[in-house]
């Protein structure tokens, strides 16, 4: 299986990209991985990457023949342009084209070979490129992004959409539920994910014409498990699997719930380091702080899949370390090895939607 990863993606670039690449590459026998960007500093990385390989091989005596595997299986491409977040979207597309993203974008629509791309870049101009330049699968209205977030049973849910788009009807609400649904069952086993409507109230006659039109929809198709409407409020409860809504909703939601787990950990500290008592206390406590720490970080749980493409695209967060690239691409590798869009463009059919 081979993955393109744009290496010139996200704050932390290019080293976290390389290193989660290498990390999966590790992991999977079967991945290859063509790395996108400026190549001096690709081969910078690498090298130092194999260095150390190769130091650590030689203090616990084992074979060097890692680094040999390794190299066997990256391709590097050379794109050294950087789309930022400040390109107007249709602007990167069209003036930019030897950047990595957009060479990557190439790759994987021109070569049946590569199975999906992973990127940290710029969110507006990798949907733009996405939807102008890959094809949809057969029926598909528009691709959709679906992020995971942790819930407080100890599942997941995804959110879909949640940014690439803007203004929805409720026959693409069906279809992301219908999307989604397929997501979670391939990639997480879950048995029938209950999906809910965001909305402002629980009651089926709440919301504007958009989400009663949509909630009428979702309850009548037999290829989903509707359990309702949903509040914001309730998104971590784990009472729902995924949450269907519109791209501007859905992304203010997930920011949102980033946003307060995370300044809510910084008012933990900054409490626990007011008074020796609380210091005392959170000794006894680190466990289980470490713990939550890891819980609410949303580097353990990948990127958002972008559903609906006919090529597997992963969008990891702007700030990714390693682990978190390593995740996207672990999810680029499900998604492929699963046949999801195999199984959504077959229920999207016999659904007729």
């Amino acid at each position: 299986m081979k993955i393109i990863v744009d290496t010139l993606g996200g704050d932390n670039s290019p080293e976290a990209n390389i290193h989660g690449a290498i990390i999966e590459l590790i992991k999977h026998k079967d991945i290859h991985v063509v790395l996108v960007g400026d190549e001096k500093d690709i081969e910078r990385v690498l090298d130092d990457t194999y260095k150390g390989i190769k130091t650590s091989a030689k203090k616990h005596n084992k074979k060097l023949s890692l680094v040999d595997n390794l190299k066997s299986r990256i391709e590097i491409v050379h794109a050294p342009e950087v789309i930022t977040g400040n390109d107007k979207p249709t602007d990167a597309i069209r003036l930019k084209k030897n950047s990595s993203m957009m060479r990557s974008i190439k790759m994987l629509r021109e070569d049946e070979n590569i199975s999906a791309m992973v990127s940290n870049g710029a969110t507006g101009a990798l949907v733009a490129a996405a939807t102008l330049r890959i094809p949809r699968i057969e029926g598909v209205r528009r691709p959709a992004f679906c992020p995971i977030l942790p819930t407080m049973k100890g599942g997941v849910i995804g959110i879909c959409d949640s940014g690439a788009n803007v203004d929805v009807n409720a026959d693409m609400l069906q279809q992301f539920a219908i999307m989604g649904s397929r997501f979670l069952e391939t990639a997480f086993m879950m048995d029938k994910p209950r999906v809910g409507l965001l909305n402002i109230g629980v009651e089926e006659e709440k919301g504007d014409d958009l989400r009663r039109e949509a909630y009428k929809l979702l309850k009548e198709t037999p290829d989903i498990n509707f359990v309702g409407n949903m509040e914001a409020r309730e998104l971590l409860s784990g009472d729902y699997d995924l949450v269907v809504c519109d791209g501007f909703s859905g992304n203010v939601l997930v920011k949102s719930v980033e946003g307060t787990a995370l300044e809510l950990l910084k008012k933990i500290k900054n409490d626990i380091n007011k008074k020796k008592k609380y210091q005392l206390g959170a000794l006894f406590m680190k466990k289980m702080f470490m713990e939550e720490k890891a819980f609410m970080n949303y580097q353990r749980y990948g990127g958002s899949v972008m559903l609906g493409s006919e090529k597997v695209i992963v969008k990891g967060h702007g700030s990714s370390d390693k682990v978190a690239v390593a995740k996207c691409i672990e999810q680029a590798y499900k998604m492929v090895e699963s046949g999801l869009n195999e199984k959504i463009a077959e229920t999207i059919k016999a659904a007729e939607v």
